[in-house]
């Protein structure tokens, strides 16, 4: 702790983190919503483009999401046509998720302008000080074990 500096606080990080998430998500889907389909819709077509086929329990822990909220909106990017549901040939009661054509094409337009996105609003940031940020983001959704007092 730097000389007549008060440390800082969980609540403080807290707050600062949940502010902090909100004005990127925010600027993430001003500049993604061109695309017509929402940041979450966009981030399962993304998913299941880079790894089907895959079942719908897999691509919710995938992009960190709860299989009831995956279910529903896959149901909406299958109505939209963006991804289909096939029958797994090694077990007949799975069903695994595919990418159409136009979800292929979304997921490959979508990634693109997410990684422009994502440079730009993480610009201020330096290389080292991003890799800081990406290790503390880890820890803390990995280490989840509660304190002991």
């Amino acid at each position: 702790m730097a000389r007549g500096r008060a440390a800082v606080t969980a609540a403080e990080v807290a707050d600062e983190f949940s502010r902090t998430a909100k004005v990127l998500v925010r600027r993430l889907d001003e500049r993604l919503g061109e695309h017509g389909v929402s940041t979450p819709r966009s981030r399962l077509v993304a998913e299941v483009a880079r790894s089907q086929p895959v079942r719908l329990t897999d691509l919710a822990h995938a992009v960190g999401i709860a299989q009831g909220t995956a279910s529903t909106l896959v149901d909406g990017l299958v109505r939209d046509g963006l991804l289909e549901r096939r029958p797994s040939a090694d077990d007949r009661r799975a069903v695994l998720l595919h990418v159409t054509s136009d979800g292929a094409e979304l997921a490959r337009d979508w990634t693109a302008a997410y990684r422009r996105a994502t440079d730009e609003l993480f610009a201020p940031l330096g290389d080292d000080e991003r890799a800081a940020l990406v290790a503390m983001l880890r820890k803390l959704s990995t280490d989840q074990t509660p304190p002991t007092n």
